[in-house]
């Protein structure tokens, strides 16, 4: 014997709520302020030692030393 609880059957058509496209007015900040957070990220993580350095001693690369190996940064 089985002791399965009957399941009712989906309907054929889901409902779907009503979803409204955004205007690209209100997404171009956010897409900005994303843009500029990556490529600071990606400057700190990858080109903040040496010549290139904004900041002086080596606290930056001490902090991001291991995100500099796990996304295939050199730093050696």
């Amino acid at each position: 014997m089985s002791d399965a609880a009957l399941v009712p059957a989906l309907p054929a058509v889901l409902p779907t709520a009503g979803v409204t496209p955004l205007p690209l007015r209100e997404l171009l900040p956010w897409a900005v302020l994303a843009l500029l957070l990556a490529v600071i990220v990606v400057y700190f993580v990858g080109a903040e030692q040496g010549a290139t350095s904004v900041f002086s001693g080596g606290f930056v690369h001490e902090f991001t030393h291991d995100g500099r190996h796990l996304l295939g940064f050199p730093c050696h």
